[in-house]
């Protein structure tokens, strides 16, 4: 994993990142979260640490910005366990993410609904569309 996760992802990729990163929270302030209340939300390191990985795989995804959703993928870019963690996490936040993020969600469904891209050499990953534009710089 990139020591750096100050990194951005391009286009749909960030919405996708974001979109999980409100699944993982809502799951964590239910799950995990045993802090007082003091009016400010803060994933727990197991949380944390998921969140990083997911940004990590989006980020290295061979489709880039065509990523199809990782239900419909034929590339299963993620190891079982934290596949198994991904499920756990959109099972119990999916119909929940309905009412706190309906954007969101609907756009998540949406996403899912479209067909697998066929794979081309014009496809490229974020991880090296960031490097190019650093190598231009």
């Amino acid at each position: 994993m990139d020591k750096d996760a100050n990194f951005h992802l391009l286009g749909q990729l960030n919405t996708e990142f974001n979109t999980i990163t409100a699944m993982i929270d809502l799951y964590c302030l239910h799950h995990h979260h045993h802090q007082p209340n003091t009016g400010k939300f803060q994933r727990c390191a197991d949380c944390e640490q998921f969140r990083a990985y997911v940004k990590q795989r989006l980020d290295r995804c061979p489709y880039g910005e065509k990523k199809p959703s990782c239900k419909q993928c034929p590339i299963h870019c993620y190891k079982s366990q934290q596949k198994l963690n991904s499920q756990t996490i959109m099972r119990y936040s999916g119909p929940k993410m309905l009412v706190k993020h309906p954007i969101m969600a609907i756009r998540h469904l949406i996403h899912d609904k479209r067909a697998v891209p066929e794979r081309n050499k014009q496809m490229t990953s974020n991880y090296k569309a960031r490097k190019a534009l650093v190598n231009k710089i």
